[in-house]
């Protein structure tokens, strides 16, 4: 099955109003930030993002914010070192925020993949982050129940993938992508190249592409530092 698209509008043209989306992040490295603008574009509302950050500058995730699109934030760092955009959507009450330490976020999405609806950390244990939620004690030492990450869509940034949507990943770039691909229920990869079925040694496949739903070919991918450096101001 050939799972190549088109054009990055097609790829995001089924998420929309309420989706609660997955997106690649840990800044340039791995921020799919053409899937990101084309999302913007398209403009759905009330959506649920979960990443490792809250965006930075105006662009990407916080151009996202900007735009009024996103409902709540799932993440670890929602301080960065431009925060505008999250910072005053959320202080004038119109983003809500679930602060997740980020071992805590990568193990929730992981669960997510695996089907595992729950487990049990001793991260946060006795903090606010604990408010609420079941506790346990194993071999004297207390526990925090935290419960699985699933998403309807995960946009992430690969490097090569192929027509049956198999893929790699550029060093870091491989950060949360690879355990969202596994929690969606759709997953769409930009890629910087896609090439034949076969195309990939299987020893070198990160995710299999039974995770990746479609995937569209971006050659010279923006990297956010740079864009965000520049001032630019996605809208």
């Amino acid at each position: 099955m050939d799972k190549t698209i088109a054009s990055l509008t097609d790829a995001v043209n089924a998420i929309g109003d309420g989706a609660t989306v997955m997106i690649g992040g840990f800044g340039g490295s791995g921020a799919p930030i053409e899937l990101i603008h084309a999302l913007i574009d398209k403009r759905p509302t009330g959506l649920t993002v979960i990443n490792n950050n809250a965006g930075n500058g105006r662009i990407g995730i916080a151009a996202m914010i900007d735009a009024g699109m996103v409902s709540k934030m799932i993440c670890s760092f929602p301080r960065s070192s431009d925060p505008r955009a999250f910072t005053d959507r959320y202080l004038a009450g119109e983003v809500a925020l679930e602060l997740v330490p980020q071992g805590t976020l990568a193990e929730r999405i992981r669960a997510g993949g695996a089907g595992i609806p729950a487990f049990y950390t001793p991260t946060g244990y006795g903090t606010e982050l604990a408010e609420g939620k079941p506790t346990a004690e194993f071999d004297g030492r207390h526990y925090v129940q935290e419960r699985w990450l699933k998403a309807d869509f995960a946009i992430v940034k690969a490097h090569i993938g192929d027509a049956h949507g198999n893929l790699t990943y550029n060093k870091a770039a491989r950060n949360f992508n690879p355990l969202m691909c596994m929690a969606a229920t759709t997953t769409i990869a930009q890629v910087s190249r896609i090439v034949a079925a076969g195309g990939i040694d299987p020893e070198h496949v990160v995710t299999p592409g039974i995770f990746v739903d479609g995937l569209v070919e971006v050659g010279t991918p923006q990297q956010e530092e740079e864009l965000i450096r520049a001032g630019v101001a996605y809208a």
